[in-house]
C-alpha cells in the first residue's frame, strides 16, 4: 500500500449533532440527544477495548431504527480519553 492509497478516517458530525464532546455535562447531553433520535435498537455489539496511555477505543456495530429515517446498520470507532480515572472526552468515527 502506498501513502496515497491510505484510507482516512475522519470524525463524523452534523450541525445538529457534534462529532466530539468534552466534559461530563457535554457527554451526558450528547447521550440524551442520541437517545431522542433513536426509535428502536435491534442490536448493539461493542468490541473489547484497546487501551493506550490515557485513551481507549472500541468498535461499535449497531442495528437501529432512527426516527424518520428507517432501519439502518452503523459501524463506528469510539475513542475516549480519560483523566483522573474518568472519561473526559469522546469522539466517534464512521
Amino acid at each position: 500500500m502506498y501513502a496515497n492509497d491510505c484510507i482516512s478516517i475522519e470524525p463524523q458530525g452534523t450541525p445538529d449533532f457534534e462529532k466530539e464532546a468534552k466534559g461530563l455535562d457535554a457527554i451526558k447531553a450528547k447521550g440524551k440527544k442520541w437517545a431522542s433520535m433513536v426509535e428502536a435498537s435491534h442490536s448493539i455489539k461493542v468490541s473489547k477495548p484497546l487501551v493506550a496511555a490515557n485513551a481507549f477505543a472500541v468498535t461499535m456495530t449497531m442495528d437501529i431504527t432512527m426516527k424518520g429515517q428507517g432501519r439502518m446498520s452503523m459501524a463506528e470507532l469510539c475513542v475516549y480519553t480519560v483523566k483522573d480515572g474518568k472519561i473526559n472526552s469522546e469522539q466517534f468515527f464512521m
